[in-house]
């Protein structure tokens, strides 16, 4: 959902799943709303790896783009082999964004949530820190109010339904226990009460009272 943010303004495009073939292929995992526009020979895309990858800090050029089966498939400059492909799998994509271009449905630049306030029914429960994309889904770090912690909100439309930039605020619905711990049973505290009640009037045995036979 949200785009990226380094010191040029950055969209997150695709993710590369899978080598495909022999000839260098790779299937994608789309974050875009127009893959035909964003993937034509001759597009640059920054790729997001491990430091220890030997592509950290590259970019790659598309030489083909196609789908197979349903499925988009990205052939890339100098990836000419499978070997060479799965070297790229897991690999995210990042296009240099202009921002006075019309943005995608559901995409913000880090910079745009970072300071939003989060708010859940009535009440501001934190502010946005930073954004965290990882290869599954990308994630609100949020700052609890009142506090020094830290909550990790997956940014997925059933937990963030709306982002109100005019506003100034993020919209959540969090399940129960991510901002605040989950409140014990009270039957199970009830219980265990009793429990300890009973064994404190039990009579001692005949070990206990130090009998012995």
């Amino acid at each position: 959902m949200a785009a990226g943010s380094t010191a040029r303004a950055q969209l997150r495009v695709g993710r590369l799943v899978k080598a495909h073939g022999l000839k260098g292929a790779l299937k994608l995992e789309l974050y875009t709303d127009d893959p035909d526009g964003r993937f034509v020979p001759g597009a640059v895309f920054t790729l997001q790896v491990p430091e220890a990858s030997p592509w950290h800090g590259k970019s790659v050029t598309v030489r083909e783009f196609r789908w197979m089966n349903s499925h988009p498939v990205v052939f890339l400059e100098d990836i000419e082999d499978r070997t060479a492909a799965e070297g790229l799998v897991r690999a995210i994509l990042w296009v240099d964004q202009d921002e006075t271009e019309s943005t995608e449905d559901d995409a913000w630049y880090d910079h745009q949530l970072v300071g939003l306030d989060v708010v859940r029914g009535d009440e501001v429960v934190g502010r946005v820190a930073r954004v965290d994309h990882l290869p599954a889904q990308d994630l609100l770090i949020v700052q609890v109010a009142g506090s020094d912690d830290e909550v990790l909100v997956p940014f997925v439309k059933a937990i963030v339904p709306e982002v109100d930039l005019s506003a100034g605020r993020v919209i959540v619905t969090p399940p129960t226990g991510l901002f605040e711990p989950i409140p014990d049973d009270p039957d199970d505290v009830a219980s265990d009460d009793e429990g300890a009640g009973a064994d404190a009037e039990a009579p001692a045995s005949d070990d206990e009272s130090g009998t012995t036979a």
